[in-house]
């Protein structure tokens, strides 16, 4: 296939270019809000969210064909955004291993905790290690239940109890502690 706007193709390879761009124009108009929001409520980070989601669309996006169910699209999606979300953390933490080791300085601005308990909430939340962080908004802000975060999480319910349980009990005495 040579670049350019594809006049050179088949009618048949047009079709199916037209199909195929076509379902995903339209999963990404049903999809993109939810999988954004849920990158943004892990990361913090509204540029990165946006680019996380653009990122699990072109992951997703060879992967279409392969759906046995459209329905799993949505679960397909979410599970590739927090992959997407680990990685950076990963990624992230290993640079700030090597900087540390080359002695050199990491320059992070001091959050400033506002007076609001939302501001405080949303601060002391991205400060809980990532799995913990991932509980609480698949939990309480995506609204599902602990099998279906378990099953996301790749572990037990009773796992995901445990994770809220800490995480709750950290984001409750350090936001009272403030």
């Amino acid at each position: 296939m040579g670049e350019g706007t594809g006049a050179e193709w088949s009618p048949e390879l047009r079709r199916w270019v037209a199909t195929e761009w076509g379902r995903l124009g339209e999963l990404y108009a049903r999809h993109s809000s939810d999988a954004y929001r849920l990158a943004y409520l892990v990361t913090g980070d509204q540029p990165l969210a946006e680019d996380l989601v653009q990122e699990a669309f072109i992951n997703v996006a060879g992967r279409l064909v392969h759906l046995r169910h459209p329905d799993a699209f949505h679960a397909y999606l979410r599970r590739t955004v927090l992959n997407l979300c680990k990685m950076h953390f990963r990624r992230r933490q290993v640079e700030r291993a090597y900087l540390q080791r080359e002695g050199h300085r990491i320059e992070e601005g001091d959050p400033t905790l506002a007076s609001d308990l939302r501001e405080d909430l949303w601060s002391e939340l991205q400060r809980l290690p990532h799995r913990q962080r991932v509980a609480v908004v698949l939990r309480y802000y995506e609204g599902l239940t602990d099998h279906e975060a378990a099953q996301i999480l790749e572990c037990r319910p009773g796992t995901v109890r445990s994770l809220l349980s800490r995480a709750m009990s950290v984001l409750r005495t350090r936001v009272r502690t403030g």
